[in-house]
């Protein structure tokens, strides 16, 4: 793999660490800018919501620009963000800064997709994805544990000052690494498709239907991991210094899963989705039904943080694929699937913790969601995942 993918794989660490670290740092942030904690929270909501609408919007805007331009400008005004994050006296400035950001994070990944797709040959995007998913799974394995650490030892407004600091090495890897003509096509070629083609890729069924599935994926990895601590601490009865653990193993796992499907989400897509999705599926049963005892909890999170990565990769990289007629916005569809779940499964799970469903209650969430993207999927397989021939075409 080319070495400028490893290189937007640092940043994407850094924005990964900065989405997710929030959650454990919301009661602090609360305290300090003298709001309550449910307010506070809709600093996670803000970041989603923007992820979800900046990417169509951020990659529309920056379609003409040269791909290393366009990354450098993120990666800066995300920078930026957080400075002006970690100086913020005012709840509504933070707020206003989670946006900011979010949209420059949006914009950077669905830019950095189609660029990693420009990168590689194409029957490689799966690999080239992987690569760049990696930075995101290593923020769960290790910038989200080090965020609450730092921000535990120094305060919450440290770990903002962490964020704007590795974007400086993002952004020199961007300069470095991304050749200056990638990203920008000579109008009148296919890659040079206008704005309103692009678009109208969004009506192909086929485009439309594994979005659906990689949002679906997503939610249900969302729904749990987002009330993980609750099931160790409260479920399992471990304490507190086991969620950090839990979360690690959930990481780790993410990251074995996504590297792993790299190369068979482009060669053999549908034996991911045939055997991998059933298997997701029994593993938030198991789940559902062992969290009580620590030992099942902790091999059952790290599995299926291998089988969520495998299986949403997959579909994300299928995604991609789907969109080929759509070489500058196709990485926003990507981006726009992962978010809409990313948002919306810790919603639904939201609202059975509200129903009385316990702690659990997120885990059959994930359960539910996995088994209605089977049900969508199963029967369209050959349309879903084409036989390696036509996968790469």
């Amino acid at each position: 793999m080319p070495l400028p993918l490893y290189l937007l794989a640092v940043a994407v660490f850094a924005m990964g660490t900065s989405e997710f670290m929030l959650a454990g740092l919301v009661p602090a942030i609360a305290a300090s800018l003298d709001v309550s904690v449910g307010a506070a929270g809709l600093l996670t909501s803000a970041f989603a919501v923007g992820m979800v609408v900046g990417a169509p919007l951020m990659a529309a805007l920056a379609r003409r620009w040269p791909a290393r331009a366009s990354l450098l400008s993120f990666v800066l005004v995300f920078a930026t963000a957080h400075v002006v994050g970690a100086l913020a006296t005012s709840f509504a400035v933070l707020l206003v800064t989670r946006v900011l950001a979010a949209l420059a994070n949006a914009g950077f990944l669905a830019v950095a997709l189609s660029t990693a797709a420009a990168l590689v040959a194409t029957d490689r995007k799966g690999r080239a994805l992987a690569v760049l998913l990696s930075g995101t799974t290593v923020a769960t394995v290790a910038g989200v544990p080090g965020g609450a650490v730092l921000g535990t030892l120094l305060g919450w407004r440290a770990t903002f000052w962490a964020i704007a600091l590795l974007c400086l090495p993002a952004a020199v890897g961007v300069v470095k690494g991304i050749p200056p003509r990638v990203g920008r096509a000579p109008r009148g070629t296919p890659a040079g498709a206008s704005l309103r083609d692009e678009i109208a890729q969004l009506a192909m069924p086929r485009l439309v239907l594994v979005m659906l599935l990689g949002a679906l994926v997503n939610a249900a990895t969302f729904a749990t991991f987002t009330y993980l601590a609750p099931i160790v601490t409260g479920t399992a009865g471990l304490g507190d210094l086991w969620v950090p653990v839990a979360l690690v193993l959930f990481g780790v796992g993410s990251f074995l899963g996504v590297t792993a499907a790299g190369r068979l989400a482009d060669r053999r897509p549908r034996v991911v989705i045939a055997v991998g999705g059933p298997l997701l599926l029994l593993g938030w049963v198991a789940l559902a039904t062992l969290a009580a005892r620590p030992v099942a909890l902790l091999l059952l999170v790290f599995g299926q943080g291998a089988l969520s990565f495998a299986l949403g990769g997959t579909l994300i990289t299928r995604v991609l694929y789907e969109a080929a007629g759509a070489p500058t916005m196709g990485g926003s569809y990507a981006t726009a699937a992962l978010n809409v779940g990313a948002a919306g499964g810790p919603v639904v799970a939201a609202a059975a913790l509200g129903a009385g469903a316990g702690d659990l209650g997120p885990v059959w969430v994930s359960g539910v969601l996995v088994a209605v993207a089977l049900l969508v999927a199963l029967p369209f397989l050959r349309i879903v995942a084409p036989r390696a021939g036509r996968a790469t075409r």
